[in-house]
């Protein structure tokens, strides 16, 4: 019998050559914006910075978004539209929301339900957003790995039973 185990890749946040993933900042207020993209720029994460909800729309279908940081209302409309659009055209991707309004318990239910990740109320602590970021970010690759492997049982519950081994990805070793 031929076994085939893969080693699966560590993710690390910070100190690797990893490629980080994408994030949108979707804000009017220029200042929150370069000091948010000023800050994750620091991190060596890749961003881009959208001040409407149609070209943050445009970003969506042109780049490959991990996470969001957006404001609560863009031009006087909730941008919970555009969140509910990202959830449905990205993996996983991993949402805060910012605001400096006071939000009341039925609006903040459905932030909730356009399933919001993060919620904080400016001023922002610069610590506290990488912090939520990365467990964001971190979260989001173990659903991803985890979706990933679950379609590969499924295919392999379904393969012929006289193969013996098991591919998870490209970094394989052979026992046996």
């Amino acid at each position: 019998m031929k076994i085939v185990l893969t080693f699966l890749p560590h993710f690390k946040d910070q100190g690797t050559s990893m490629v980080k993933e994408t994030i949108l900042i979707l804000d009017t207020d220029k200042n929150v914006a370069w000091t948010l993209k000023t800050l994750l720029e620091n991190e060596e994460y890749p961003v881009i910075v959208a001040d409407t909800i149609e070209r943050a729309l445009k970003n969506l279908s042109e780049f490959q978004v991990a996470a969001l940081i957006t404001e609560y209302r863009i031009e006087n409309v909730f941008t919970l539209d555009a969140i509910r659009d990202l959830k449905e055209r990205s993996s996983e991707p991993y949402v805060m929301m910012i605001t400096n309004e006071e939000v009341e318990e039925e609006e903040y239910g459905k932030i909730l339900e356009a399933r919001v990740d993060d919620f904080f109320v400016k001023p922002l602590s610069i610590r506290k957003i990488l912090l939520h970021l990365q467990k964001g970010l971190r979260h989001r690759r173990l659903v991803l790995e985890k979706n990933r492997l679950e379609k590969v049982v499924a295919t392999f519950s379904h393969s012929n039973p006289s193969e013996n081994f098991l591919c998870l990805n490209s970094e394989t070793k052979t026992i046996g």
